[in-house]
């Protein structure tokens, strides 16, 4: 368990400006403390001993009610710089997580489910331990010794005594910490599992629906979450009886020092002054390190997810390399992709000329998404090489490779904003001018210009509102939009009628003028298209 993740001060540079004001108002806190426990053991005394009326009293009163006034605003603009803090380092932090999944790749990054869980309610969770734990670790650290400065001069066997019995809460905390921070991290893991689990279910919910297994994926989602909640509860449980263990021992600890000051003061070795002092502020010293133990477990979860976020960010990213200039011939020479535990794409060799369109054929699993993949930089060669115009692909600077390929998955993605929105994805800011020529050669125009809002008629996620083919057209034109040299095409017309699929082929043989097209087909109509085709020799298991 550490107090306080270094990681934090490398990735979020909010955590240490803020880390300076909490301890400057730490030590103010800390500072009022003792004063407000001098005031009143001072305003006590003089009643109890000497009869002191009330206009006696009146400045000790007017200084201690000035001290609890600045306290509170003291504890009022901790409480404000927390926040302020937290909201600064998770918009930090997610800045850096998304950027730094989208540098890694599809092959490197997360899942989408863990990380979008990651980057919600995940870093949301920081909130308890910027407001509540880390003000709380540094008043823990400057109250003790600000109290025990004050105490040594006044009483130095009271202040032996606390010395002495401090570090047993912090030895304890750290024992149950421990095993909190493990059963935190399982109950994150879980959360991620379920989240992850119920993205996918509700993205293939109509296929689901379609083939009846609807019903039964709800009984998973509900096993997984009956997990987390058993998880949960003994999380909750181990946080409650520890914050039982702090408490019994500072009471223990606090009453130990009464005693000793109660014994003293009857046989006149103590004043009433200095004993009330002690008694008042022995209670302010254990205070902090109790309430640290206490929301370290709010602050947990948030720290289970910021573990996961810092493993994200610490992975390296693919080294930038030689600039690939295509169009030029693309050898693959004995490519072997293999999964964990599972091949992908057995040994191929193939050259594509410039200018070709050439179609990878073979049964479903052979590798052809697969090999698609390796070009994109996506998935890394197992075995063998693939090389650009003589610069290996694995050498070579992929953002500048995936600048000048256009790409075509399976089930291109169309995001929730305007049809213009998502043709130009990728492409910048282009002019309509450019847009409306581009979807005119997908075939899209027609269809776009009968909407009532033309391309900025909003979509759904996933492209909702249009159809199937409509949505192909819309993703077709996105990649003529990019204007590449090299194009890929993973099954362009999967799933279409064959005078859609007809006038899709028609778009992308006039497209494919001048450029390198590779696309994996099953379909005869798509291989009759091709200048050539590419058998891939079966063999792997999984490959899509």
């Amino acid at each position: 368990m550490r107090p306080l993740d270094p990681r934090l001060l490398r990735y979020a540079r909010a955590t240490r400006a803020f880390l300076v004001l909490s301890v400057a108002l730490g030590v103010a806190l800390a500072g009022l403390v003792v004063a407000q426990a001098t005031l009143l053991a001072e305003a006590i005394t003089r009643v109890y001993l000497h009869g002191a009326d009330v206009r006696a009293i009146g400045p000790v009163l007017a200084g201690l009610a000035a001290v609890v006034v600045l306290r509170a605003a003291v504890a009022w603009a901790q409480q404000a710089a927390a926040t302020r803090a937290a909201a600064a380092v998770k918009r930090e932090l997610r800045a850096r997580l998304l950027a730094h999944a989208a540098a890694l790749g599809p092959a490197a990054a997360p899942p989408s489910g863990r990380l979008a869980t990651l980057a919600t309610r995940g870093l949301d969770a920081l909130d308890a331990y910027f407001a509540k734990y880390l003000p709380q670790l540094v008043l823990g650290v400057l109250v003790p010794v600000i109290v025990l400065a004050r105490l040594a001069p006044a009483d130095l066997v009271a202040a032996g005594t606390v010395a002495l019995t401090l570090p047993l809460i912090p030895v304890f905390m750290a024992l149950v910490g421990l095993h909190t921070e493990a059963a935190n991290r399982r109950q994150f893991r879980l959360l991620t599992r379920l989240s992850h689990h119920f993205l996918d279910v509700v993205a293939g919910l109509p296929t689901l629906r379609v083939f009846g297994r609807a019903k039964r994926q709800a009984a998973v989602i509900a096993r997984i979450s009956a997990e987390q909640r058993r998880v949960t509860m003994r999380t909750l449980r181990v946080a409650l009886l520890s914050s039982l263990v702090l408490e019994l021992l500072s009471t223990l600890s606090v009453a130990l020092v009464a005693v000793g000051i109660g014994l003293r003061l009857v046989d006149g070795d103590l004043g009433l002054a200095t004993a009330l002092l002690v008694l008042i502020l022995a209670p302010e010293a254990y205070l902090p390190l109790r309430q640290v133990g206490a929301n370290y477990h709010a602050s947990a979860e948030g720290l289970a997810a910021a573990t996961e976020a810092f493993a994200i960010l610490q992975t390296p990213l693919p080294a930038a390399g030689a600039s690939v200039p295509p169009p030029a011939p693309v050898v693959f020479d004995r490519v072997v992709v293999t999964y964990p535990g599972r091949p992908a794409l057995p040994p191929f060799s193939a050259t594509v000329a410039p200018g070709e369109l050439v179609a990878l054929t073979g049964p479903s699993g052979c590798g052809k998404s697969t090999l698609l993949s390796v070009l994109m930089g996506f998935a890394t060669p197992s075995a063998g090489t693939v090389t650009v115009g003589g610069t290996d692909l694995a050498a070579a600077d992929l953002d500048a490779w995936r600048r000048r390929v256009a790409w075509l998955p399976q089930r291109p993605w169309l995001g929730a904003g305007t049809i213009a929105d998502n043709i130009r994805l990728g492409a910048g800011d282009v002019s309509l001018a450019a847009l409306r020529a581009a979807a005119a050669e997908a075939g899209a125009l027609g269809f776009i210009e009968a909407l009532p809002d033309g391309f900025d008629t909003p979509l759904g996620d996933d492209g909702a509102g249009l159809s199937a083919g409509q949505r192909q057209r819309i993703a077709l034109a996105r990649v003529f939009l990019r204007d590449a040299p090299l194009v890929l095409l993973d099954e362009p017309t999967a799933g279409l009628d064959p005078e859609t699929e007809a006038d899709l082929l028609a778009a992308i043989r006039a497209h494919a003028a001048g450029r390198t097209v590779i696309m994996a087909a099953h379909r005869p109509a798509l291989v009759a298209a091709a200048d050539r085709a590419i058998a891939l020799p079966a063999g792997a298991e999984v490959a899509r």
